[in-house]
């Protein structure tokens, strides 16, 4: 299901920011709820930290599972509630901080610069177009990528893009995250291109003695 109202720019924002205190507390079932802004709000936080250059055990492939399970809800016009092992997971303590740190900036600067625009785009006219972009989002998060251990950066925008897209009605957010996801899949293919090459090249280094007959 899509916000159907039309939201003040600062007032959604503003809620974005208080929901990040509450994620040192209880689980992710807890916190999230089944409200579709609320749902929305999350996945934008919860991509937040993963666009700067650090690594959280665990955080894209929970970010990533999120991600498919909002865009079901979208596809199918309908709030789903989260699986159990994915609503009673605890996230890192030191998540808090961070978020803490990270949002309070970035949802200030995005409440000058963005509007409830192009309302088509984040109708339930496009319910399938934005499930479908926020499914390969979260794709792009959750395959593993050989040999880099921070490789989440732009799936991570793609997904904030589309998720806060979607919670402010911000049609040109959503442009950048259509856009953002074609780039997320082109880097993760390129990843993959260069971690086969580079083992290509130990391989051709290796002794003949060790090397495959």
């Amino acid at each position: 299901m899509l916000p159907t109202d039309r939201p003040a720019p600062r007032t959604a924002w503003m809620r974005v920011a208080l929901a990040a205190a509450q994620l040192s507390h209880g689980t992710l079932g807890d916190a999230i709820g089944r409200h579709p802004r609320q749902q929305l709000t999350w996945l934008g936080l919860l991509a937040a930290p993963l666009l700067l250059p650090v690594a959280i055990p665990g955080m894209a492939t929970t970010v990533g599972a999120f991600c498919l399970l909002v865009a079901l809800s979208t596809l199918l016009a309908r709030p789903i509630p989260l699986p159990h092992w994915l609503a009673r997971r605890r996230l890192p303590p030191t998540l808090g901080k961070t978020l803490h740190s990270v949002v309070g900036r970035l949802t200030h600067w995005l409440a000058r610069i963005s509007q409830p625009r192009l309302l088509g785009l984040s109708s339930a006219r496009y319910r399938y177009l934005n499930g479908g972009m926020l499914a390969l989002a979260g794709l792009s998060m959750m395959t593993p990528v050989p040999m880099i251990s921070i490789d989440n950066m732009v799936p991570a925008a793609a997904v904030a893009l589309l998720a806060w897209g979607l919670r402010v009605r911000d049609g040109g957010m959503l442009l950048a995250g259509y856009l953002v996801t074609a780039l997320a899949w082109a880097y993760v293919a390129l990843l993959w291109w260069a971690g086969a090459e580079i083992a290509a090249w130990l391989l051709e280094q290796l002794p003949a003695s060790w090397q495959w007959r």
